[in-house]
């Protein structure tokens, strides 16, 4: 198992291209404490970076950060939060369970609003939390393999806050099935309805990644940063900090309900869930 400071792996080449990658391939890169911590120091030293080196820079070394690349090591992108650590929060106090859910909420806004554009390379599973991730991110190239579900509501949770991102990707209209289903999706059915804007050949992922960043390269940094932030201005995810504190104090406490808890059971012992009525079919 790798450690827990090696959960997010962070790079940087000469052009200013970031590659952060979820480095927890032996759990699907399920987000933990320990990876949402790294993954928020991560953010922090990319923020601290874009805001020290002015543009343009005639050093390769001091070139600030242009794009930010998000991508999963091993066979799977991203499979949303692990199970196990939500049934360990769900366990704990209501101000420890608060604060896991704080800390997801705020990592999908910071990468949703970084003024640098990111792109998603995803291959594999692609479920909960990762496709709140991949909502957040800018730009969105699929393997043909991936697989998507939006499946909280099995487990007697809510994806309340992913649900604004997402209904900014993919609309309101395909939530409500897809959250509400729990069910799982293909890569070319995220593609129709908006949730990823190219799929490819799971060989071609990082080529085709790349045609897109050589293309934001082109770009003049400040203007992107701007179009962005204007793009922002009328999205479904620019919530009043009031609108925002709401959603994660429901999504914390449904994690705490009886629901919640025959939910995660029933997930550590690989049985359905009380509320399945289990009748045959013909």
């Amino acid at each position: 198992m790798n450690r827990s400071e090696d959960r997010v792996l962070v790079q940087k080449d000469a052009r200013g291209v970031v590659t952060l990658t979820l480095n927890r391939p032996e759990r699907n890169n399920a987000y933990d404490g320990a990876l949402l911590d790294a993954a928020h120091a991560a953010i922090d030293s990319l923020e601290r970076a874009i805001g020290e080196n002015p543009w343009p820079s005639d050093s390769d070394s001091d070139r600030p950060p242009r794009i930010l690349v998000i991508q999963g090591a091993g066979r799977h992108f991203q499979a949303g939060a692990d199970l196990a650590w939500l049934y360990t929060v769900s366990q704990q106090s209501a101000q420890d369970n608060l604060r896991a859910s704080q800390a997801t909420a705020r990592l999908m806004h910071r990468i949703n609003t970084l003024p640098i554009p990111v792109v998603a390379r995803v291959q594999g599973g692609c479920f909960g939390g990762g496709t709140g991730l991949i909502a957040s991110c800018d730009i969105v190239i699929a393997a043909q393999d991936a697989q998507f579900s939006i499946a909280e509501s099995r487990w007697g949770m809510v994806a309340g806050i992913i649900i604004p991102q997402l209904n900014d990707a993919m609309s309101v209209r395909q939530v409500r099935r897809y959250a509400i289903t729990g069910e799982r999706f293909s890569a070319e059915e995220a593609l129709r309805i908006g949730l990823v804007h190219e799929v490819v050949a799971a060989a071609d992922l990082v080529a085709a990644s790349e045609r897109v960043i050589d293309a934001i390269l082109h770009n003049a940094p400040e203007a992107t940063a701007l179009t962005k932030a204007t793009a922002l201005r009328s999205c479904w995810a620019r919530l009043s900090g009031e609108s925002q504190d709401q959603l994660v104090l429901e999504h914390a406490l449904k994690r705490q309900s009886a629901e919640a808890t025959e939910g995660l059971t029933s997930f550590r012992e690989k049985r359905e869930a009380a509320w399945y009525p289990g009748l045959k079919r013909d």
